[in-house]
């Protein structure tokens, strides 16, 4: 079952969409080491997550909120918060951690193994490479108003404004749609 999307163009910046509706009813789609071990999964970092449990889970939704907390106050000023500043700490510390082992077997058939500190090191590398590369001047919050999730904006013409059609985009069509076909019946 896929229940997680990954529309946002990078690994840091989907850990940092399990996390929705930031401004107001906020839901948390990492509530259990399981749900964490499905997003491992279907993110594409591990094929069995070795054992998960809730420290591991605190420390991937910490990370997450670094990540996040980083995107949106980059580049930090001089007078930056210590929210900030420690957001930068947690995502260099991450940084160093190792990353998933890929090996290929005689089959060719690739195998990704590692554990909590597998997926935290690669994502706080994906994390350092978006901040300090060309493509983080091309992320973008969804212009759907209560949505907070971010995504770098790959379009050809750089006007992408959803974080996906599925959710945000199809909602604000179908509402563009409704407000017409009221303005025609009146």
């Amino acid at each position: 079952m896929d229940d997680f999307v990954f529309v946002s163009g990078r690994l840091s910046l989907d850990l940092a969409g399990t996390l929705l509706w930031r401004r107001s009813r906020r839901i948390e789609l990492l509530r259990s080491p399981d749900d964490l071990r499905r997003w491992i999964r279907q993110a594409g970092l591990l094929d069995a997550p070795g054992p998960l449990d809730p420290r591991a889970l605190s420390r991937t939704c910490r990370l997450r909120e670094a990540v996040y907390a980083l995107v949106r106050a980059w580049p930090p000023t001089p007078a930056a918060d210590d929210d900030v500043r420690e957001a930068l700490a947690e995502v260099n510390e991450a940084a160093r951690l190792p990353l998933p082992r890929h090996q290929l077997d005689e089959g060719g058939r690739l195998t990704r193994t590692g554990g909590v500190d597998e997926v935290l090191g690669a994502v706080a590398r994906d994390a350092v490479g978006l901040l300090g590369g060309s493509d983080f001047a091309r992320v973008r919050e969804c212009l759907n108003e209560d949505c907070t999730r971010l995504f770098v904006d790959l379009s050809r013409s750089a006007n992408r404004r959803w974080c996906g059609m599925a959710e945000c985009g199809n909602r604000h069509k179908v509402a563009n749609y409704r407000k017409r076909r009221q303005q025609a019946v009146r």
